[in-house]
């Protein structure tokens, strides 16, 4: 006879095997197909990130961050037309580029 509380057990069974089961896949449909566009744009994400708390700790002004987060946007801009050119993807010269023009903003950051 089945008890309610084996009911219970077999539902959480169940719900972990099905969470585990999804979250196996490290990566998305996006990271799987863009993985270079992936990485430059998290990295922009960081950036920003970087940008907003040196603001919030005083080491840059609101004018600075408004400076530093213009670039960023017209970095975003130039990878989405980078891979409007080649069906969503970027090349790797193109990533080594955007890269470059990232790290150039990072030291306009500071640490």
């Amino acid at each position: 006879m089945i008890t309610t509380r084996k009911l219970a057990f077999v539902a959480i069974a169940l719900t972990t095997l099905g969470l585990s089961a999804t979250s196996a896949s490290a990566e998305s449909f996006w990271q799987y197909n863009h993985p270079r566009r992936e990485q430059v744009n998290e990295r922009l994400g960081y950036q920003n990130y970087r940008i907003n708390r040196e603001v919030r700790e005083g080491e840059l002004s609101p004018w600075q961050a408004a400076n530093l987060h213009r670039q960023d946007f017209r970095i975003r801009q130039e990878e989405r037309t980078m891979a409007s050119f080649n069906h969503g993807h970027i090349t790797p010269f193109e990533q080594r580029a955007l890269n470059h023009q990232e790290n150039v903003m990072s030291r306009r950051i500071g640490y």
